[in-house]
């Protein structure tokens, strides 16, 4: 039996009230990794909790959009997720630069500086500790320390050499769990979900996240509402980023307590 999704806050209840009074006009919008998606030490190894496809399979026909908004590439997430035959999904990915909607993926040329990082960074990282890893992202390049004896030392002691080059090559830094994303400015989770939000003409929006890359999307959901768009915040929670359960509406325990909250508002809207 499922039980009805409640808010901690009177602003997210209005929020999932707004949704179930409209959900045909509801945006519902998820982060990948860390809220759909086990955290693992080899980015290339996530896969979506098990439980995700099909409870978004039940959610999508029920609500006006279902997107999931990721620092990955969109075709990345769309694999990784198997996500490729859900229909009615959008991915938004590298922050909202890319698009991956009914199998048509739209995809910029990245700026010249990803290519000056992704020749340099190798350099950089020669007497880095044993296990940071590199992943290139295309549009961006991740650094990621999780897999180091002492993971927060090493991303300490590279955050600086990273600002560098971020600032010579007209990049930006975006810290997370255990890792430090070079990437192109102007364009964070926030942008990526006001824009499609507008786009949709939502008229209430609910985005889950867990990492600090995910607090643009909150900072989102906090303007929409003073603009009268209700809105919910929903934070997957976990020991090592504690930033979005200070801020969220709704705390649940990592993507099993994402699928359960997809799962229940399914049987609510259904």
């Amino acid at each position: 039996m499922t039980v009805a999704v409640e808010s901690q806050t009177d602003a997210g209840a209005g929020g999932l009230d707004a949704i179930r009074a409209r959900p045909r006009e509801a945006l519902i919008g998820f982060d990948f990794d860390g809220t759909l998606s086990p955290i693992v030490d080899d980015p290339a190894a996530a896969r979506a909790h098990p439980g995700v496809v099909p409870a978004l399979r039940r959610l999508a026909p029920l609500v006006g959009t279902v997107a999931v908004i990721t620092g990955r590439p969109a075709a990345t997430a769309v694999e990784v997720g198997g996500f490729a035959d859900l229909q009615g999904l959008v991915v938004l990915g590298q922050y909202g630069r890319e698009r991956w909607e009914n199998g048509v993926l739209q995809a910029p040329e990245p700026p010249p500086g990803v290519a000056e990082v992704r020749a340099k960074l190798p350099r950089i990282l020669a007497n880095a500790p044993e296990g940071v890893a590199i992943e290139d992202k295309g549009l961006a390049l991740a650094v990621h320390t999780r897999r180091a004896a002492e993971p927060q030392v090493a991303l300490e002691r590279l955050r600086s050499l990273l600002e560098a080059l971020a600032e010579r090559t007209g990049l930006v830094v975006e810290p997370g769990r255990f890792v430090l994303e070079l990437r192109p400015p102007g364009m964070d989770k926030g942008a990526a979900l006001r824009g499609l939000a507008a786009e949709r003409g939502a008229s209430a929006v609910l985005f889950a996240g867990d990492d600090l890359g995910d607090l643009a999307a909150y900072d989102a959901i906090d303007a929409l509402r003073k603009e009268g768009t209700p809105g919910v915040k929903v934070c997957s929670s976990s020991d090592e980023v504690t930033a979005l359960a200070e801020r969220a509406d709704v705390i649940v325990d990592g993507p099993a307590g994402v699928v359960g909250l997809v799962e229940s508002l399914a049987a609510e809207l259904a």
